[in-house]
């Protein structure tokens, strides 16, 4: 019994706040970090990051005066847990809208919901499915603070789900807002980190019909004495996130080991692979998997478009990548690959149904 992605749709918030938020952090280091700052910036493969919060009375963006980290302290992470719980289900729904315009969602079985920006209970899970309509029977799984990998998890249980009740319809949801945890850092690797994310939500629907990707063999693996290297401390003032400048290098040498290339590639050669969906989770990253696999440029096209347009979203990134590898050409060995928190990697194949 195969599993197949049938479609995907997303939505991001209405509020660019890319350039605002790189003004701000550049502010914040000295004249000779500035120029380190400018360079990093400028190559970081990112035009626009999407915010739920929203433009000040003058139009002016959440580090402007009278917006939401105007002044300091910021605020508390309970003012922050109250705004994703207002905004992260409303942004939800218009991602399963957008899925809605592509496949009908009659008949859903089971919701599997993955994020890690926030926390509310009753849980984000039995919102959406409140607003949405869906019956009480319906089965719900929430997926929680597992970062950018979430989204390989949420459709690997999907996977599960379907492969063990062939009749059933899973709507599985990412949603971030990551801009909900912008820090007072000074330190410029802590605000390079910061100022890659950005907010987003996606919405699939995994079934039995053969159509979309077939999801297959799913893989696992975490690095070794890696565990320091992506983290989320949950502080006072919202989730600090700690991004480690070692991490493309770390997954650049993991991807040159063959034991472990074997394993994200199913033990075939890179150049037999013709779909790879890989997490953009910086430029860096997406480089690192490139050069170490010796891909073609245009190989992650798909995701580096996705960097460009949105930032890293965390767990909701890999599903805009499907989105768009959904709407090209058939691929007949394909790998979907993310790393997160651990650090970990996982990932499935996957192809197109036939």
């Amino acid at each position: 019994m195969s599993a197949y992605l049938n479609a995907v749709g997303s939505a991001v918030p209405g509020h660019d706040i890319h350039g605002a938020f790189i003004a701000w952090a550049r502010s914040r280091v000295d004249a000779r970090a500035q120029r380190v700052f400018d360079r990093m910036t400028g190559r970081a493969g990112i035009v626009h990051r999407w915010s739920v919060l929203p433009p000040t009375e003058s139009g002016g963006s959440p580090v402007d005066d009278s917006g939401f980290y105007a002044t300091e302290p910021h605020p508390g992470t309970a003012t922050r847990m109250t705004l994703y719980a207002e905004h992260a289900p409303i942004l939800a729904i218009r991602a399963i809208e957008a899925l809605r315009d592509q496949i009908a969602l009659d008949g859903i079985t089971h919701l599997v919901v993955a994020s890690c920006t926030g926390f509310v209970a009753p849980g984000i899970d039995q919102i959406i499915a409140r607003r949405l309509g869906l019956a009480p029977d319906v089965e719900r799984l929430l997926i929680g603070f597992m970062g950018c990998y979430a989204a390989i998890v949420a459709l690997r249980s999907a996977r599960h789900i379907v492969r063990s009740e062939p009749n059933a319809r899973v709507l599985v949801v990412t949603v971030e807002l990551s801009t909900l945890h912008l820090q007072p850092a000074t330190e410029i690797e802590s605000l390079l980190a910061m100022l890659q994310f950005g907010d987003g939500a996606a919405a699939a629907l995994v079934t039995g019909d053969p159509h979309g990707f077939a999801l297959e063999t799913p893989f696992a693996a975490t690095l070794p004495d890696s565990e320091a290297l992506i983290r989320w401390d949950v502080t006072d003032a919202g989730f600090a996130m700690h991004l480690s400048g070692e991490v493309p290098g770390r997954i650049a040498t993991a991807l040159a080991d063959s034991a472990f290339r074997d394993i994200v590639s199913g033990g075939r050669s890179p150049d037999a692979i013709d779909g790879w969906a890989i997490h953009a989770g910086g430029r860096s990253i997406l480089d690192a998997v490139e050069h170490a696999l010796d891909l073609k440029p245009d190989t992650l096209a798909a995701s580096r478009q996705v960097l460009a347009d949105n930032g890293n979203m965390s767990s909701a990134t890999l599903m805009f990548v499907f989105q768009r590898l959904l709407a090209g050409p058939p691929v007949e060995n394909g790998v979907a690959l993310a790393f997160g928190p651990g650090l970990a990697a996982e990932g499935f194949g996957f192809r197109s149904a036939a």
